[in-house]
């Protein structure tokens, strides 16, 4: 589904996208929130904490823009905003984002690259590297 979403658009950048799609971003002080999607009356935003660091920013426009494809009916305020979330819907919209982020190419390209050294390459947990490339979270025991 993102690779069609990206050569349907002709980009990887979520915001660029989600301006073709009609979702507004809102940037706004949220708190300890990253972002979230709503819909109302058939009008979708985007909000995003207006106090992250610019790849932070990036990477909640990738999650929220996924939430926006993948759970078009769901409003998501009300799920407090982390990158390593054990919820579904979160978990989803985590790997729509790096999958968005970190094409198979890049992957081809630093393949020979530690899941840590890609961590600070794209500036993502490490576990979200690791669900990048394996399609799954691994968790700690």
């Amino acid at each position: 589904m993102v690779e069609s979403i990206v050569e349907k658009y002709g980009t990887r950048n979520p915001i660029k996208i989600a301006n073709e799609m009609g979702i507004q971003i809102i940037y706004e002080p949220l708190g300890m929130i990253n972002g979230y999607f709503t819909t109302m009356c058939r009008h979708r935003q985007i909000h995003i904490n207006s106090e992250l660091d610019e790849r932070r920013m990036f990477f909640t426009a990738a999650h929220e823009l996924g939430h926006a494809i993948l759970h078009p009916h769901e409003n998501t305020p009300f799920l407090k905003s982390t990158l390593l979330s054990v919820n579904k819907l979160e978990k989803e919209a985590n790997l729509f984002a790096v999958k968005l982020m970190i094409s198979d190419d890049d992957l081809e390209i630093y393949n020979e690259n530690t899941i840590q050294q890609l961590s600070c390459i794209y500036g993502l947990p490490a576990e979200l590297i690791e669900l990048r490339k394996n399609g799954r979270f691994r968790f700690k025991k």
